[in-house]
């Protein structure tokens, strides 16, 4: 059944429902349109729909195709309504902006198909693999090998984590560094720790090429584990109590 149009509807006065105008191809003129989204009432800039061409939000505005409308003579559109909250903040600000945690991006992908609009389909096979890259495991290994050709090495694949490590360790120096030393540095991944004296106490010095005085191995050892525990990895490794303490260990391993 045909929904009629009043005579405000009509003249297009400031605010436009699309009615049986657009059923009719009739382009609305109103700036202001409210549309239902599978219950959910939006009302948004025409030039907001008509953003991207050849879109169906486009088609629909502009009467290149039929639409259904509800009771109060909205155009009806039978798709999910909360998503659809996603798809006008993509055309009203250009760019995928989505709530910290978002879970649902498939279903946001789907409706961006339906909606044929290219641009955030693009965006949101971005953002998928962006996330699908961030759930990887992140692996953390700290390999003592008690000998100055080696020393203390410390890998992890995610470079984050070693950028932390670096600025944790520049604090902690008993010499002032005006940045991590470079002669540490193995990759982006790996940073390894070889020259190192021991002290009448037993505790091994890491030093500098030049003998600058950095911290001891032990302390090296502990903020790593503790950084590696207070971001939330497991460790793998089952301790040998023989060792005494964790920073004995030769070798941990860890899990995110």
């Amino acid at each position: 059944m045909e929904g009629k149009v009043n005579k405000k509807e009509t003249d297009c006065e400031g605010k436009c429902n699309i009615t049986e105008g657009l059923q009719r191809g009739k382009n609305c003129k109103a700036a202001v349109i409210t549309i239902n989204v599978g219950g959910h009432l939006y009302t948004t800039q025409r030039r907001t729909l008509t953003k991207y061409a050849d879109s169906l939000p486009e088609a629909l505005v502009n009467g290149k195709i039929q639409s259904t409308v509800d009771a109060d003579g909205n155009c009806f559109i039978d798709r999910d309504g909360s998503l659809f909250r996603h798809v006008l903040n993509f055309l009203r600000n250009g760019e995928l902006l989505l709530p910290e945690g978002f879970q649902e991006i498939q279903l946001l992908a789907r409706e961006a198909e339906f909606y044929q609009i290219k641009p955030l389909t693009d965006a949101l096979k971005t953002k998928s693999l962006t996330v699908r890259e961030g759930s990887e495991a992140i692996f953390l290994e700290i390999i003592d090998s008690h000998d100055r050709s080696h020393g203390l090495r410390i890998y992890c694949n995610s470079s984050d984590f070693i950028t932390r490590i670096k600025s944790r360790i520049i604090q902690v120096s008993k010499s002032r560094l005006d940045g991590f030393p470079e002669e540490f540095v193995v990759s982006s991944h790996a940073i390894q720790f070889k020259y190192f004296i021991k002290s009448e106490s037993g505790a091994r010095l890491v030093l500098k090429e030049d003998n600058t005085f950095i911290c001891t191995l032990e302390t090296l050892k502990f903020e790593t584990v503790m950084m590696a525990l207070k971001s939330d990895f497991k460790l793998l490794t089952n301790l040998d109590s023989s060792k005494g303490s964790i920073v004995q260990s030769d070798a941990l391993h860890f899990l995110k």
